[in-house]
């Protein structure tokens, strides 16, 4: 295997185990309003999470993916659902 296939093949493994190690993230509290701009900006834009956090103060583009994979994956759903009952 040449240097470069060898560096393909260790970054897809270090993105894996980035996203094994995403369910342990917190979970970020927003505001309705916030909530409300993210979903309506969603719609319009897609997952073009730097010009959404744009328009919210104090929000970083990977707080926004963070949220939106926490209320829209199905692993951190069924986390919830199992800590609420």
């Amino acid at each position: 295997m040449d240097r470069r296939r060898r560096k393909q093949a260790k970054t897809s493994t270090t993105c894996c185990s980035e996203e094994v190690s995403s369910i342990e993230w917190e979970f970020i509290n927003m505001s309705e309003q916030e909530e409300d701009l993210i979903y309506r900006m969603y719609k319009l834009v897609g997952d073009r999470w730097a010009l959404i956090a744009g328009r919210i103060p104090g929000r970083k583009a990977e707080e926004i993916e963070r949220f939106w994979i926490m209320r829209h994956g199905e692993v951190f759903a069924s986390k919830k659902r199992a800590e609420e009952t």
